[in-house]
């Protein structure tokens, strides 16, 4: 009788550790600000994942995007997160600049997805027409060393630009930029986004502005191959009547080699399997091909990712 009861015990110790284990899972989704397109996709992975891993914690955290996603998946402090390729590679190599004093060796991609674009705008009355038109102006590039400050950095070094050059640099994300511009604060902004992010159909429907382009020439002397020639389609925003041409940069969603395999592909199989879904989500979305994204990534997949592009016949 001693040796059931002794067995009982143990058995219910060990489902009880089990579920304690269960109770500590987390699928933390890294995101980026509220107002952009981050926030609402992480919001549906979330929910993708809340069905297909009941016995996780699920949760999303808005962040400062990139460079933050990427050093908080290294120490561990979230499960997946949005980042575009450029800060992606940055941080596998280690470029103190760009907010990475040493190569992340720990994050791994699940696979890419959207591409940003890079939008500047600017007030109709400001006079802005051109990249040069901004000498003089006040601007925002981002928040400090955020992907899209990095992004800022790229194409105005290209275009022989330096922050020096405008009357005020502000470093700040969507939301605060567009309240800024509202108010007459701010004469431009630059922001690295997908297509019809919040924030400027906002500011487009409520002051007259106009959408700076980038020529191909310049995206050309940018010299990094994340950096593509691309337009804003015409009718993206209020007013933008014609496509402009710009810079496209791929998003990675991006893990690290302490999640488990079965969670990696999950979280992959849910994201890749319900891209309608997403697109519903953010019309951003819609642009995310599972025939790319197993290609062309600056970093390993994540064992469990491989697993579905293999079951997919996308590697071998």
């Amino acid at each position: 009788m001693k040796l059931v009861h002794t067995l009982i015990v143990a058995a219910c110790f060990s489902a009880s550790a089990t579920a304690v284990h269960a109770q500590q899972q987390f699928v933390n989704v890294l995101t980026g600000g509220s107002s952009g397109v981050y926030y609402p996709l992480g919001v549906a992975m979330s929910q993708l994942y809340g069905k297909a891993l009941p016995e996780a914690k699920i949760q999303v955290q808005a962040t400062k995007a990139s460079v933050e996603n990427l050093n908080l998946l290294e120490r561990g402090r979230g499960e997946i997160g949005f980042a575009l390729a450029d800060s992606v590679n940055d941080a596998w190599t280690g470029v103190a600049d760009a907010g990475f004093p040493k190569p992340l060796k720990k994050i791994r991609a699940i696979g890419a997805i959207y591409p940003n674009y890079i939008h500047i705008v600017a007030r109709a009355d400001s006079g802005i027409r051109t990249l040069a038109d901004l000498k003089g102006k006040r601007i925002s590039v981002g928040a400090p060393k955020s992907g899209t400050e990095l992004n800022a950095r790229a194409v105005f070094a290209a275009a022989g630009l330096k922050y020096a050059d405008f009357a005020k640099t502000e470093f700040l994300p969507y939301s605060e930029s567009v309240e800024l511009m509202k108010n007459r604060q701010l004469d431009a902004t630059l922001q690295s986004s997908g297509l019809g992010m919040a924030a400027f159909r906002d500011l487009s429907t409520t002051i007259p502005v106009v959408f700076i382009p980038v020529p191909a020439d310049v995206v050309a002397k940018i010299g990094n191959p994340a950096y593509q020639a691309s337009s804003l389609p015409a009718k993206t925003y209020a007013g933008q009547d014609a496509a402009v041409p710009t810079v496209a940069i791929n998003n990675i969603l991006v893990t690290h080699d302490k999640v488990t395999a079965a969670t990696a592909y999950e979280m992959t199989r849910q994201l890749y399997d319900n891209l309608d879904q997403l697109g519903n989500a953010h019309n951003a979305a819609k642009a995310i091909a599972l025939a790319n994204a197993a290609s062309g990534l600056p970093i390993p997949l994540h064992p469990g990712a491989e697993r579905y592009f293999r079951e997919k016949g996308l590697i071998d």
